[in-house]
């Protein structure tokens, strides 16, 4: 450990330079613990997720190279952006409880660095996290969920969709309505379907068909049995088709119908908010969940910022249970904050609070709990 004696203020270069040194020291023990917590916990999550899933593995013969790289790699981006604010808690308890252990904030205070000024790069290093992990939430991640996503729902989980098969009303456009009683998602095929073309609250034409299938070579649904009914004022013109078929082109595709639970988290934000007005204007149903996930991923790298403070401000005092007890506490308080987190966001869910509340009421609340243990390390 480095000695850290600051000048007086008529030499104020020392003072100055050795607080950089402060500074690059507790950066670097920051951001390399918190890199072997994340070395740690990917290798656990792998060995463990492997080892539920290697029968199917086996099952479709798929090849190790395949499933490293369409499946793996994705997964432990995936699971570190999820965990990154667990991850930056721990380091910071277990780095700052060590040094506590070994005297070592001691002899920084006593050198005369205060403990606001020992916050500082603690503050740098978690807001750096904080950027990486924004970036990485708003368009990397994403993106690597669709491939993993994909594998998942092609190899492992075949029947995990989540979708409208029955007595499906929907809008495609803001004129334009379809009903579907029946639909059959291995066929791409529905029963009983209705086209309405609107005007404000006046129906201006509707074609009614028995079947509607899709042609994914020429992008567009074919009818059967179908009727076209066009009106004008009071008059209505009908049109048969009998047996014949129409092809017919309109905004909507077989994707339409089928909702996996976790497609929000396949969607960058750049396109995010876009797809849930899309869905709102649809009437497709219930948004939340897609703008929860969005507010998300702006809350959890200020969570990090949050648990950075709290981390420091439990572990820079020496007590006797050592770092087993500042790591216990950090469990404990990271148990409430899950606690918090899920009760806030099923309030939202359930319509008793708006997205981004449900999903900031746990920053909220722990910000507030930051800023008092903080005042109390200083004391």
């Amino acid at each position: 450990m480095p000695a850290f004696r600051f000048g007086s203020a008529s030499n104020p270069q020392p003072e100055f330079r050795n607080a950089k040194i402060l500074d690059r020291y507790i950066i670097k023990k920051f951001l390399a613990t918190f890199f072997f917590v994340v070395l740690i916990f990917s290798m656990i999550a792998v060995i463990i997720d492997f080892s539920q899933n290697v029968e199917e593995f086996i099952d479709e013969k798929l090849g190790p190279w395949q499933v490293s790289k369409e499946y793996y790699f994705n997964f432990i981006v995936f699971i570190n952006g999820l965990l990154w604010p667990l991850f930056a808690m721990i380091s910071v308890i277990f780095f700052t409880s060590r040094m506590a252990y070994d005297s070592e904030i001691i002899s920084i205070l006593n050198a005369g660095v205060s403990f606001r000024r020992l916050v500082r790069p603690y503050l740098v290093a978690g807001g750096l996290l904080a950027m990486t992990h924004l970036v990485l939430n708003h368009f990397i991640i994403p993106v690597s969920n669709k491939t993993r996503l994909d594998f998942f729902h092609s190899y492992i989980h075949k029947e995990s969709d989540k979708g409208n098969t029955r007595d499906v009303h929907m809008f495609i456009d803001p004129t334009t309505k379809v009903y579907v009683r029946d639909y059959f998602k291995q066929d791409s095929f529905a029963r009983n379907f209705r086209l309405e073309r609107l005007d404000g609250n006046r129906l201006l034409s509707y074609i009614e068909a028995d079947e509607a299938r899709w042609n994914g070579k020429t992008k567009q649904w074919k009818l059967s049995n179908y009727e076209i009914h066009t009106f004008d004022g009071i008059k209505e013109r009908i049109v048969v088709g009998g047996k014949s078929k129409l092809d017919t082109v309109f905004q909507l595709k077989p994707d339409d119908f089928v909702r996996y639970d976790d497609t929000r988290e396949r969607i960058p934000s750049t396109r995010l908010a876009k797809f849930i007005a899309e869905e709102q204007r649809r009437g497709v149903g219930n948004t939340k969940g897609y703008e929860i996930e969005l507010y998300r991923r702006t809350a959890d790298p200020v969570t990090i910022i949050i648990v950075t403070l709290i981390g420091l401000a439990v572990a820079s005092r020496k007590i006797r249970g050592g770092m087993g007890l500042h790591l216990a506490l950090g469990i404990v308080l990271g148990a409430v904050f899950v606690f918090v987190a899920k009760f806030s966001i099923t309030f939202a869910t359930n319509e008793a609070l708006p997205a981004w509340l449900g999903v900031w009421i746990p920053n909220m609340f722990f910000g507030c709990v930051a800023l008092w243990l903080m005042r109390r390390a200083q004391m």
